[in-house]
């Protein structure tokens, strides 16, 4: 109840003063290139639960169909000028707070991923939907997308097995490092996921 009530209340701030910088995100991004701002995609959420995670679009409209696919990398040429600056400082992920005030997420936990990774976890590996995702975690501030997937896995295993208060806050104040440094973004195709997309 302590972690959903910290969920509720640090996500409703947050959205609430970073609202002027939400507009100018969405502006800027329906300058530059035709389509919504807002950006949903399914995720696999707590058990597996499928729900749309919500971004704010950094890609040419429908890039999901063109090009790579779903596997982004650094240098992808579907990512737009203002995606790129949205992608470099994580604001692009503020509209998952929304996701978190709907209790689809939570501030902490393993990021949510698509459900066609999901169905290439082995059995251990599936562990890491037995809570809820989150718009941050261990394997973030641990390397984020420049480590492989099985060790990102076992990082989000271990956060699950000790996760508390006190890690939690670990996180978010690292987190808060990593963005302003924006480290560990990409890490070769499809972010080093290794299965098929």
């Amino acid at each position: 109840m302590i972690r959903r009530a910290l969920d509720i209340v640090v996500s409703a701030l947050a959205l609430a003063l970073g609202a002027p910088l939400l507009a100018l995100a969405v502006v800027a991004i329906r300058l530059e290139s035709p389509g919504p701002a807002i950006y949903r995609q399914r995720r696999a959420g707590r058990d597996g639960r499928p729900f749309d995670v919500y971004k704010l679009r950094t890609m040419v409209d429908g890039a999901e169909n063109i090009g790579a696919g779903l596997a982004v990398d650094a240098d992808d040429p579907r990512i737009t000028r203002v995606g790129a600056f949205l992608r470099r400082t994580s604001l692009d992920e503020l509209p998952n707070l929304v996701n978190v005030l709907r209790g689809e997420m939570s501030l902490v936990g393993p990021r949510p991923t698509l459900p066609v990774q999901v169905e290439q976890y082995t059995e251990r590996q599936r562990g890491r939907l037995a809570i809820k995702p989150g718009l941050t975690g261990w394997a973030q501030v641990n390397g984020r997308a420049s480590l492989p997937w099985p060790e990102r896995i076992e990082l989000d295993l271990y956060y699950i097995e000790h996760r508390s208060l006190a890690l939690d806050l670990e996180i978010l104040v690292r987190t808060l490092a990593m963005v302003l440094g924006g480290s560990g973004l990409y890490k070769g195709k499809a972010g080093g996921w290794e299965g098929e997309l």
